[in-house]
């Protein structure tokens, strides 16, 4: 799997104005709309999958690529989770060094190495990428999800476990009932016009008693190619049961497993 845009590549040596310079350009460039994205029904995952059973392509379904991080003595891993239909068809792996420090909005500067040596390294064809990350829900409307989508021209989402800037709907202070999904506005700490829908808290889980023992939400938003409702119904699609998203949750296990 190659750059479309390798222009847009994230480079952890820029200067920070570059670095956010270049975010609010991709954000111009990204489409938050739907645009070749798959349908919810496409890609729905009715069980959990099982990361150590895998098999080749069959079919013509769409192919989900999950993308997480893990991080060991100065080196950033990342794994991408390729699923097709109700299977694991390709599992790869990258890293390399962390070159710059953690620096909130700037995750795909740091991170953008490994995940593109890992996705360099993928032999099928990915129909949807799914990051462990923020994508229009972001100062600069350009998190690691819209970067990443808009350097490989694939229609992407972000699913962060933080909420990183803008408003919701309705206070999140309390749980939520389970397939609650709440609105993330645009304010002033965004480069988008008040009132945005960035994207959504969802929440894809919740215990009986949620007084005692609570799930948080989930925060997805649109990274490329895909609208705020129909990413935060893709991420549903794709439950398995789980509080996150199969591509996530598999991708999570198999970034351990690269750090060995």
């Amino acid at each position: 799997m190659e750059p479309a845009r390798a222009e847009y590549v994230p480079n952890p040596d820029a200067s920070r104005d570059e670095m956010e310079a270049q975010q609010r350009e991709i954000a111009n460039v990204a489409t938050f709309a739907d645009a070749g994205c798959p349908a919810p029904a496409a890609v729905e995952i009715e069980e959990p999958l099982d990361l150590d059973q895998r098999r080749s392509l069959a079919g013509t379904g769409p192919i989900v690529a999950g993308v997480d991080q893990a991080f060991l003595d100065g080196v950033a891993v990342s794994a991408v989770v390729a699923i097709q239909g109700d299977s694991v068809v390709e599992v790869a792996c990258g890293r390399t060094e962390l070159s710059i420090p953690y620096i909130p909005g700037l995750l795909s500067f740091r991170e953008g190495g490994p995940i593109i040596d890992a996705l360099d390294s993928l032999t099928v064809d990915p129909d949807l990428l799914v990051f462990d990350g923020s994508g229009r829900i972001h100062y600069r409307q350009a998190g690691l999800a819209t970067h990443l989508g808009v350097v490989y021209d694939r229609p992407a989402i972000g699913v962060a476990k933080n909420l990183l800037c803008g408003q919701p709907a309705e206070s999140l202070a309390e749980p939520l009932p389970e397939g609650t999904r709440v609105p993330i506005y645009a304010d002033e700490s965004v480069t988008a016009e008040p009132g945005t829908i960035l994207g959504y808290a969802s929440q894809s889980r919740q215990f009986p008693n949620p007084e005692r023992r609570h799930v948080n939400p989930i925060y997805v938003s649109p990274g490329h190619r895909v609208s705020a409702e129909t990413a935060v119904s893709l991420v549903a699609a794709m439950g398995a049961g789980y509080k996150l998203p199969e591509p996530i949750r598999l991708a999570d296990r198999a970034a351990s497993d690269c750090k060995h």
